[in-house]
């Protein structure tokens, strides 16, 4: 038997867990009308093959009609969810993984105007930030029905053949109930700590009396809110004790902090730049202080991070969440002793932002995360191989490059920077943001150890590309700032990638003009801000910085209001004129009627990338395909067999910003669905 802490078995009752590493509940917005079909259950069981011992579903699941999810979930409300769930454990379990989910009531924390429309409930009408909504009450009927939906819930999950359920007990309605700031009940259910608690306590009960002893049950919930008036690490300790001694449950799942605001969400589960495993040593503290079976997941990005939480004796289960979503077969290349070619998450948030948005949950940098239906974690071998040569060692060029190689074909890229990264190496120069090259450093290594030859400080010329008498050309050149977007004064302007490169210096009076909505403006004008400049971002949109998202926008808003930044929405800049020593900049609106003037000394336009695609129109002529793409095959996973030109040399494609102004994911999504069938 290994010593690796991380590969000791874990016994609660009569279920044992193969290793102490597991996925804890998230929902990445797979189902399909409500329920865990085919890609829901594909990307559950991809984990399962790999060796994970526990994948918890759902983050959550919803138990009553009143508590309609905010975005694509579970409903586990649903009679009909009962077989869908069947076949995902079953398939889980045909590989040796334990399989629970999470089972919530959101209260507060939706809209009423989702699912059927039915009023939102809490014990309060305090309305939550995030989503706006103000709550009805609850009255005793109201909170009969929900107890009795979380019994009917976990009985529909014990049929399913689950070895478990967790209740969410942090931020939704079994929280808000515990909560002083969202508990104005009077008594039984409000008033003092052993009240609010009570609907916990009657919801586990009830669950207990209809699921029996042979089914697992733990709740996840918040020890410390870490909010003035709110729970406290003392009732929190008291709440962790009365668990364990109610017999009711089987394990406690620890965390710390408020999910009402993106801040409060981004500081529970933390993002890149923020300290690994923030909350790991408060788990340990609830742990040492109980004695009982504790999971507990934040930010443990990595292998070292969650074997120490298991040696340390701080945990007896650890989550590493998104680091699976990004790597779904941690478990195997550990065992395997490959723990150098796990694919490291580099904290971007992509995945849980993305969902915020109305999306599925999807990876930075992998694109078959999600996909499994179609995109392969695994690369097949090609019956043929074939030379393929790449322009550009951005994350799309080596990305296409990492999974040529893994076919099987002979591989060349051509970078005329003297090393590889592109737009990532701008990226990474932001502190917070610094991980990010890890998306770099992998791909590069796994290319090199596939023999992937690179050429850096290389110009490719279409004749230099053509005389390597390739079969295959993927040109992924990326793109450059474009800001060419004024009626007049274009030639007055710099761009975001001017300010972030350190090719001109900030000024001291900056409009930072933002119409694309990225990171590249923001990271603008921190630096600008950091030196001392007044700044000042404006977009034309409603709000700014879309494409951020929410949890990323956290840490740039924490240090742009410190430094004083001001923030402006529904202006559009229309010219810029110089006057003097100063820039004089014409501001209007899409709304109509507003003209106005205001002078700076400089003006930074941050409006995406044009494609950097001479060398592609010079290959085109010479290709078979003429660079055209069959989209069908293309999405079908089908090779590309297109022939225009009887007279062509070679396939060629491009791929990235190459085509037009993306972002990482979409550049390596590109190029992974393209190289997987070449």
């Amino acid at each position: 038997m290994s010593a690796d802490p991380l590969l000791q078995p874990f016994q609660i009752k009569h279920v044992t867990f193969r290793n102490r590493v597991m996925i804890t509940s998230h929902e990445p917005a797979y189902p399909e009308d409500g329920m865990p079909k085919a890609a829901y259950r594909a990307y559950h069981v991809e984990r399962a093959k790999a060796g994970i011992a526990l994948t918890m579903t759902a983050g959550s699941a919803a138990v009553s009609r009143d508590s309609p999810p905010v975005f694509n979930n579970i409903l586990a409300y649903k009679d009909e969810v009962v077989p869908w769930m069947r076949d995902l454990v079953d398939e889980c379990h045909e590989h040796g993984a334990k399989v629970m989910i999470q089972l919530t009531h959101l209260g507060r924390r939706t809209r009423w105007d989702k699912g059927d429309w039915l009023p939102v409930v809490a014990p309060s009408h305090a309305r939550e930030a995030s989503h706006r909504a103000f709550p009805k009450k609850m009255e005793d009927w109201d909170i009969a029905r929900v107890i009795g939906d979380f019994a009917d819930a976990a009985e529909r999950m014990k049929a399913a053949g689950l070895d478990g359920i967790e209740l969410e007990a942090y931020g939704h309605l079994l929280d808000q109930f515990i909560s002083p700031l969202t508990n104005s009940l009077e008594g039984p259910y409000g008033g003092d700590f052993d009240n609010r608690v009570r609907f916990l306590f009657d919801v586990l009960g009830a669950i207990r009396a209809r699921v029996g002893e042979d089914f697992l049950l733990g709740v996840r919930y918040t020890t410390d809110e870490r909010l003035e008036g709110g729970t406290t690490p003392e009732e929190g300790l008291s709440l962790s004790r009365k668990l364990k001694d109610s017999g009711l449950v089987d394990f406690l799942n620890v965390l710390r902090g408020h999910i009402d605001t993106d801040p409060g969400l981004t500081d529970v589960i933390p993002i890149q730049g923020m300290p690994s495993a923030p909350h790991l040593d408060y788990a340990g503290q609830i742990r040492a202080a109980t004695d009982f079976p504790t999971f507990h997941a934040a930010r443990v990005p990595d292998v070292a991070t969650a074997r120490h939480a298991i040696a340390s004796g701080k945990v007896d289960m650890i989550g590493m969440t998104r680091a699976h979503m990004t790597d779904p077969h941690i478990m195997r290349k550990i065992l395997e002793g490959r723990e150098d070619d796990i694919r490291p998450c580099v904290g971007a948030n992509y995945c849980l932002d993305r969902i915020y948005q109305g999306g599925a949950a999807y990876c930075i940098h992998n694109a078959a995360t999600g996909r499994e239906l179609t995109m392969p974690h695994d690369i097949p071998k090609a019956d043929t191989p074939r030379k393929v040569v790449i322009i550009g060692a951005g994350p799309a060029g080596l990305e296409a490059a990492r999974v040529s190689a893994a076919r099987g074909h002979e591989v060349t890229v051509l970078e005329a920077a003297n090393r590889p990264g592109g737009q990532i190496r701008l990226t990474a120069q932001n502190e917070r943001r610094r991980e990010m090259i890890g998306i770099i450093d992998w791909r590069v290594a796994q290319c090199e150890a596939a023999g992937v030859r690179f050429h850096y400080d290389t110009w490719a010329e279409a004749e230099t590309v053509a005389a390597m008498d390739p079969d295959v050309v993927i040109v992924a050149t990326g793109g450059l700032p474009d800001t060419e977007v004024l009626r007049a004064g274009n030639d007055l302007v710099v761009s975001s990638w001017d300010i972030i490169s350190g090719d001109v210096r900030p000024g001291s009076n900056v409009l930072v003009y933002d119409d694309a909505g990225d990171h590249a403006g923001l990271q603008a004008a921190e630096i600008i801000a950091k030196a001392g400049g007044r700044v000042e971002i404006m977009t034309p949109d409603r709000s700014f910085a879309p494409e951020v998202m929410a949890m990323n926008l956290v840490p740039y808003m924490r240090s742009l209001q410190k430094l004083d930044a001001t923030f402006t929405v529904t202006f559009r800049l229309e010219e810029v004129q110089r006057d003097g020593n100063e820039l004089r900049a014409v501001i209007g609106s899409d709304y109509g009627g507003v003209r106005k003037e205001r002078s700076f000394d400089q003006v930074v336009v941050n409006h995406g990338t044009l494609p950097l695609d001479d060398l592609y129109f010079d290959l085109k002529p010479m290709s078979s395909n003429l660079g055209e793409v069959a989209y069908g095959d293309l999405i079908g996973g089908k090779p590309q067999a297109l022939r225009r030109n009887p007279e062509g040399r070679f396939q060629l494609f491009r791929i990235g910003d190459a085509v037009a102004a993306r972002n990482t994911h979409a550049a390596i999504y590109d190029a992974l669905r393209l190289a997987k069938d070449l």
